[in-house]
């Protein structure tokens, strides 16, 4: 059975091409923490157009978190930047492309509005 944090990142590789990123371009780098091991998930984006791998290497932006946290963020059960505010989740580097890769996250399940609106017509 595939995790939410494996189904997340093998999605967004299958789109190949996100118009929430058009704008947008740069490495993130996801270091899932636990314990003594940690699990990377490396995203380049060039004007919307992703690729994921599992590349422990140099990124424009790195997000450290637990993996539980993440299947929650994953999954539209939790909200990235609250959790950056909260301590959950630590930011170094361009905090701005962060907040551009927030868009990817599903909102919460009955979350309405314009987010929800244009993945619904996207797809």
């Amino acid at each position: 059975m595939v995790d939410a944090t494996t189904r997340f990142f093998e999605d967004l590789d299958r789109r190949g091409f996100e118009p929430l990123l058009a704008k947008t371009s740069g490495t993130l780098r996801f270091d899932l923490h636990e314990g003594a091991q940690t699990t990377h998930w490396l995203l380049e984006i060039d004007r919307g157009r992703v690729q994921v791998s599992r590349q422990d290497r140099e990124a424009d932006a790195v997000v450290g978190t637990s993996p539980g946290l993440f299947e929650e963020l994953a999954a539209g059960r939790e909200h990235g930047l609250a959790s950056l505010l909260r301590g959950d989740m630590t930011v170094m580097g361009d905090a701005r492309l962060v907040v551009q890769a927030e868009r990817l996250f599903p909102g919460r399940p009955a979350a309405r509005g314009p987010r929800r609106l244009f993945q619904r017509e996207v797809r």
